[in-house]
Order: C-alpha cells, then sequence, then structure tokens
C-alpha cells in the first residue's frame, strides 16, 4: 500500500465519517404554529447543514409529550414560560440552559429577565424568551382620551360602550390599574383574596357601563368595526388587525402596564443535538430572521429590533403601541400557584350574577 494509498483511503475514512455526521445532523423542534415559518427553515438549513424536522404542539401537548419519554424525541420546546418551572419540579422533563451559549446582546432586557425570573430553580435558567403578546386596551376614536387604564373602561363617557371578558386577565389589570400589585401577591393566598375582593367590587360597579362580556375574538372585532364598542380590553394582535382597516382604532399599552405572556426556548432533558437548539435560538433572534416569524405568526419575538424589518402595516400599529418605556413596563404572567384560578372563578361567579 502506497503512501497515497493510505492517504486515500484515510481521507475517504475521514469523509464518510463526516458525511454520516452531517447526515445525522437534525434538529427536532416542538413548537407552535408560525413559530417555524418554511423560509426561515430553509435559510437555517442552509447556513448550517442541520435538518429541521418541526413538530406543531401547545402546551399541554408539549408537556404530555415529554412527559411520555422522560424528555426524550425533541431537542428544543417552545412552552410558555409559566408553564415550565410547576411541570419540571413535577416531571423532570427539561434541562437548564447554559446561558453563556445564547446572544443575549439579542434580545429585549425587559423579557430576558422576566423570563429568567418566572423560569429558574435551583440555580439553573429553564426558559429564554421567543415569541411574546400582550393584552391590554383597544379604543377607537374620542374613547382615546378618556380610556388610558382598564378602571377607565367604567368612566362615564364611554358607558355602555366598553366590552371586557369576565376572565382572569381582567381581574389581574382592574387589579394593577387599581395600584395593587396581584402577581406579588401570588403566594400570599390572604393578600390575594383582598385584592380580589377589591377588584370584585369595582367590576360590579362597572357593569352598567358593560356593552357585552365578549367571548370570542371575531365577535369583539366586530363589535368595534360596527362602532357598538369603542372601548375594550383585548389582546393586541386583534387591535393591531382593527388597525389595518381603520387607523383611528388603536391597541394601547394601560398606563399600569400591558399583561404579558412569553413562550420561550427550553431544552428537553434527553435532547441529542443539544448544539443545533443552541444555533437556532441565537439564529432566530437575529432580527430579520425574527421578523419573518411575527408576519407569519402575527405576534413579535423577543429580538431586539426586529420591528424594522416587520411588513410595514403591523411595524406601524405595534410602534403606536409599544416605545421603549411601554415595553419595560409590561407585567408579565409569571407561574400560577395550585388553587389560585378556583379563587378567581369564584370571584368571576359572583360578578356574573350580580345586579
Amino acid at each position: 500500500m502506497t503512501a497515497f494509498t493510505r492517504f486515500a483511503l484515510a481521507a475517504g475514512v475521514v469523509a464518510t465519517v463526516a458525511t454520516g455526521a452531517v447526515q445525522a445532523e437534525e434538529l427536532r423542534l416542538l413548537t407552535w404554529g408560525g413559530y417555524a415559518p418554511d423560509a426561515v427553515v430553509a435559510q437555517f438549513e442552509k447556513e448550517t447543514g442541520i435538518d429541521v424536522q418541526v413538530t406543531l404542539s401547545n402546551n399541554e401537548d408539549m408537556i404530555s409529550k415529554l412527559r411520555a419519554t422522560g424528555g426524550a424525541g425533541f431537542d428544543l420546546a417552545q412552552p410558555s414560560q409559566d408553564r415550565i418551572i410547576g411541570v419540571q419540579r413535577q416531571f423532570n422533563i427539561y434541562q437548564p440552559l447554559d446561558m453563556s451559549r445564547i446572544d443575549t446582546g439579542l434580545i429585549q432586557t425587559s423579557m430576558l429577565n422576566a423570563t429568567r425570573e418566572s423560569t429558574s430553580m435551583n440555580g439553573g435558567q429553564y426558559g429564554v424568551p421567543a415569541v411574546w403578546g400582550t393584552s391590554g386596551l383597544i379604543v377607537a376614536g374620542p374613547a382615546a382620551n378618556v380610556v388610558t387604564d382598564y378602571t377607565d373602561l367604567c368612566a362615564d363617557a364611554v358607558a355602555g360602550r366598553v366590552s371586557y371578558r369576565l376572565k382572569r386577565p381582567t381581574l389581574i389589570g382592574f387589579a394593577f390599574a387599581m395600584g395593587e400589585d396581584p402577581f406579588a401577591a401570588y403566594d400570599n393566598e390572604g393578600e390575594y383574596r383582598a385584592i380580589l375582593e377589591k377588584v370584585e367590587a369595582a367590576l360590579i360597579e362597572c357593569k352598567a357601563n358593560v356593552k357585552t362580556y365578549w367571548s370570542g375574538g371575531d365577535e369583539l372585532l366586530a363589535l368595534l368595526r360596527t362602532g357598538e364598542v369603542t372601548a375594550a380590553m383585548a389582546w393586541d394582535a386583534g387591535g393591531w388587525t382593527l388597525h389595518a382597516e381603520n387607523p383611528s382604532i388603536n391597541f394601547v399599552a394601560p398606563e399600569s402596564g400591558a399583561l404579558g405572556w412569553i413562550d420561550t426556548f427550553a431544552l428537553p432533558r434527553r435532547a441529542e443535538n443539544v448544539d443545533a437548539a443552541y444555533q437556532w435560538i441565537n439564529f432566530v433572534n437575529r432580527p430579520e430572521i425574527a421578523a419573518q416569524i411575527t408576519n407569519q405568526s402575527g405576534n413579535f419575538t423577543a429580538a431586539v429590533g426586529a420591528d424594522a424589518f416587520v411588513r410595514a402595516e403591523l411595524r406601524d400599529a405595534y410602534r403606536v403601541s409599544f416605545n421603549q418605556e411601554a415595553l419595560d413596563n409590561i407585567n408579565w404572567y409569571p407561574p400560577v400557584p395550585p388553587g389560585l384560578e378556583a379563587l378567581e372563578g369564584q370571584v368571576l361567579d359572583r360578578i356574573q350574577a350580580a345586579n
């Protein structure tokens, strides 16, 4: 065997190993619809050579799939930030993130901090922010001069032309607008109950102002389009849809802060390709990539500067709703302690039944 032959064989072995490694390189992503657009997946695969397998899911399904396998079967998941720690304590399906491998400079600081606080346990951080949204106020025309916080929905100037849901976000929003901090009271049932009593009284007093308690997004949008309702508590995406149709309708962040949810990136405990997972996290936080996710899903991501690349009508509506101060003022939902929602349900039932 000549030196050339040995070299050629060795090269062949290396090439085979290398080829095998490339073929084995795969990222199995467990995510929500719209969070992994085809064009984004294609660009990632082109840049990295990593094949992306997308499985669409939701919080309950993610928990079920990962619980069934002890955290195997996927390399990266996207649960909401308030659905991680409780699940981790109970089922041990995630592993701590190595934050040194994530380019945190690409991520909004307020969201990064909120997610760290709500997904940390025993010195480890289990989630990093990905996609977010809020509920706040949708106001039409002159109502914008009157309704700047949740409790303004009870003002005489908008009597009979107001709508909100009888759900827990309404309790939370009114509590903040009344100067309370319901999230800080989550772990003190007596204190939380006292806050709810104040909110219950306010919402019963406000019933005369309510046109209807909306239960579906389409119903609310129709009420605002026809002018039957001029002020409502609702999600940002609905407000931006209406703004595109009628610029006099806007989603505004309340003075006491919009209520925010965050879907995260989390590593399943038995992920096989952690390197690919970190590459994906840093890739989709690039502003121009993040904007593609927003254009597809309708929700903004935690990536800094991504709004500059979002389609114009969505970008303009977003900028009307959120400056940096409003972003920093968002009250992010923390994990809900057991039993709290039952307590809230009793309050909501009494408000519904009150005359």
